[in-house]
């Protein structure tokens, strides 16, 4: 014990990340639930203060304008851009995961359409996926005509063929914590002439994307887990530069207009990733999850990189963070833990894991409730599953070794 704890306090003080611990708002308790609920960061209190009393309460209407509330899904779209790897004018903030789910969805089926290259009548989706997408992606085939076809992601690629029109997959298993093969598997669906939309909810702000570089078509994400951007706070949809005058969004409201105050009857989409857009933007949790986004920039790790290439070089840094910490703790799990109590579902490869550890463990749920009574505070996922998520930007080796010590303990004693 006495080893692991000497070893963790010796990573804390090499931590090049460490000094962003105080940009979050923490207690005593070990918060690995990151990848459900970020920590608040300490700017957004002030800054949303600002929001309420100044901009609506002191300019009212003015602030549509003067205070840059009308361009904020875009401008924030552009401070996500980097941490995903994508260049600006592709990312739009606003309405949920499961809203642009359906918008990426069913563009991506007109499009295949639209190509002319036969009959493709086929929606394959993550067999594993999180619950919402799987019912967006049935939705989006009833609308469109087409067959949704669940599969796993390693069974993709012999699945593909000249019926499929797109293909929806998480890069991050919610449950078990593996990375899927963004590159292989976006390529493979782009050699059959379909079009790959990816959901980064488990991704974005833990580890690298690469939109850009690996030729993604439509992407989506929340932004309150390693984005921090509070409960609730709005989703993002990425649509690749090339594509955006053909996206043909399912839900084309009045800010998607290309000219939205002229209040014209018929629908004319605007240029751009502001295609993307629907009602009215949602201001107070778009811009609680800007000031969140500050965490990422004037970090003074990306050298003469400008703010962009800063982010982008810290999101290297924290993924390199994260791999440190999930491999400490599944070390810790097995000096701590009783043999035989847990199994983990994560994968130990770096290339095939997330930020997240998952246990597989009898009672899982009843473990839970007890370390969470301990201030150890992660998630349990039905029917015995154990989830840790580590946010590296707040998430240090002390809280690494004293969450498998007292998972040890607290197994310990129940058995």
């Amino acid at each position: 014990m006495s080893e692991l704890i000497g070893e963790a306090r010796e990573l804390d003080a090499a931590d090049e990340l460490a000094c962003l611990r105080s940009r979050f708002v923490l207690d005593d308790a070990v918060y690995l639930d990151g990848n459900s609920l970020g920590a608040l960061p300490v700017a957004v209190p002030g800054r949303l203060a600002d929001v309420v009393y100044r901009e609506w309460g002191e300019l009212r209407i003015r602030s549509w304008d003067e205070s840059g509330w009308w361009t904020a899904p875009e401008r924030i779209g552009d401070r996500i851009a980097p941490l995903v790897g994508a260049a600006p004018g592709q990312i739009v903030v606003g309405d949920s995961t499961s809203v642009n789910v359906f918008k990426a969805v069913v563009a991506a089926v007109r499009m295949a359409e639209e190509d002319g290259a036969g009959r493709r009548d086929e929606i394959l989706v993550d067999a594993t996926t999180f619950p919402t997408d799987g019912y967006m992606a049935e939705s989006a085939a009833r609308m469109t005509g087409r067959t949704l076809r669940p599969v796993t992601p390693a069974e993709v690629p012999a699945a593909l063929s000249d019926r499929t029109a797109a293909v929806l997959l998480n890069h991050v298993d919610y449950r078990t914590g593996r990375l899927h093969d963004l590159p292989g598997l976006t390529a493979a669906i782009h050699e059959v002439g379909a079009y790959a939309v990816w959901d980064l909810c488990h991704s974005a702000g833990a580890l690298p994307v690469g939109l850009d570089a690996h030729g993604v078509d439509l992407a989506v994400g929340c932004t309150y887990k390693y984005l921090n951007g509070g409960p609730g706070s709005p989703a993002y949809l990425y649509v690749r530069r090339d594509l955006q005058p053909r996206f043909d969004s399912p839900l084309p409201g009045w800010t998607s207009h290309t000219a939205p105050f002229a209040m014209r009857p018929a629908y004319e989409p605007a240029p751009g990733a502001v295609r993307g857009r629907v009602g009215t933007p949602d201001i107070l949790s778009m811009l609680a999850l800007e000031a969140a986004l500050d965490v990422w920039y004037g970090w003074g790790g990306g050298g003469e990189a400008g703010p962009a290439g800063e982010a982008a070089a810290m999101i290297e840094s924290v993924r390199a963070k994260s791999l440190a910490l999930t491999d400490f703790f599944l070390r810790c799990v097995s000096a701590y833990v009783p043999e035989g109590r847990v199994e983990s579902l994560t994968p130990t490869a770096h290339a095939e894991r997330g930020s997240q550890v998952a246990l597989r463990c009898d009672d899982a749920g009843d473990i839970m409730k007890r370390l969470i009574s301990q201030n150890v505070i992660g998630d349990f996922r039905h029917p015995d599953v154990l989830r840790f998520g580590f946010t590296p930007l707040y998430v240090n080796f002390t809280d690494v070794e004293r969450a498998a010590r007292v998972l040890g303990e607290t197994l310990e004693g129940v058995g």
